[in-house]
């Protein structure tokens, strides 16, 4: 390979059987990573752009395809992160005089604010044996943390009033999830011809999943590894994306493993090639899902993402 050429490896297909107008496959495009960086997103200027965002389909990228039969289990899953939080009214009180002091005009303004919020907090607790007893709880226990104990308020309320703080306990969002997904795959060559584009399938992954090693680069310092290559999948028929089936977002392949002894014993043909294996690939999504995708996904048919 010339120096300065990108590592494209061409495409393959297994099986080598023709592909018709109605043949449902899944592609695996293989293309180099292109970090997100710290740039902002021209639409949301306080939103990063993502590393999908990118990414540019073209042929300085793409570093090759691979044709495989649509899994036997085809499967996408969804999800989020909710949290259980909990606020008590001590805490809220606290928080509103905090508030008061961060969006006044200036310091002098905030700290008046929040001295007069002070004052009102704690002349409707002054009538309230709940709350004054809450508050000697927490004093309470800080003096005896402070020579050493390990006690919460709510054990020293509890015990001496057979209650605790409401807790306000809520369901929270939390978070977006990153999607992962688990493909097997089983080879089983009829000639050598598809025994040697199996081979190089198996080995077109292994290179492409793992990181460069720069130190091997004419000029490098060695200082550095570089991320490995990225994937995109895509459920086809034809030459036309799939009408039903999920889309997915560009991915990294987390793991690969494979089993030449696909049979349960070992067995190759005169070329040395086994006669039966199994591949088994799992991705992560580089981006979450949002439900604004499944909108610029409109009209195109299928399931969305």
């Amino acid at each position: 390979m010339a120096k300065g050429n990108k590592r494209k490896f061409g495409d393959f297909r297994y099986p080598m059987a023709r592909l018709e107008n109605d043949s449902d496959y899944l592609q695996i495009q293989v293309l180099e990573y292109q970090p997100p960086g710290f740039e902002a997103s021209q639409t949301q200027s306080l939103r990063l752009k993502t590393s999908s965002e990118s990414i540019k389909k073209n042929k300085e990228t793409i570093l090759g395809n691979i044709f495989l039969p649509i899994p036997e289990s085809v499967t996408d899953s969804n999800g989020v992160t909710w949290g259980e939080n909990s606020l008590n009214g001590l805490q809220a009180s606290a928080l509103g005089i905090v508030q008061d002091v961060i969006t006044a005009d200036d310091l002098g303004t905030g700290l008046k604010e929040g001295g007069k919020s002070s004052i009102e907090a704690a002349k409707s607790l002054v009538g309230d044996k709940g709350s004054i007893s809450a508050i000697n709880a927490i004093f309470g226990s800080a003096a005896v943390n402070a020579l050493g104990g390990n006690i919460e308020p709510g054990d020293i309320l509890s015990r001496q009033t057979g209650s605790v703080l409401n807790p306000n306990m809520e369901l929270l969002f939390g978070g977006v999830q990153l999607r992962q997904f688990n493909f097997d795959f089983d080879f089983a060559p009829r000639d050598k011809e598809e025994s040697e584009v199996i081979k190089k399938i198996i080995r077109s992954f292994k290179i492409s999943m793992n990181a460069k090693n720069l130190s091997t680069t004419e000029g490098s310092s060695g200082l550095f590894v570089k991320s490995p290559d990225i994937f995109q999948l895509t459920y086809k028929t034809g030459s036309d994306d799939h009408l039903f089936l999920h889309r997915f977002k560009p991915m990294a392949m987390l793991n690969m493993a494979v089993n030449y002894t696909g049979a349960g014993t070992y067995a190759t043909y005169d070329n040395t090639s086994p006669v039966h294996m199994k591949l088994n690939l799992t991705f992560q999504e580089l981006n979450p899902i949002y439900s604004e995708d499944y909108e610029s996904e409109e009209g195109k048919g299928g399931t969305g993402f």
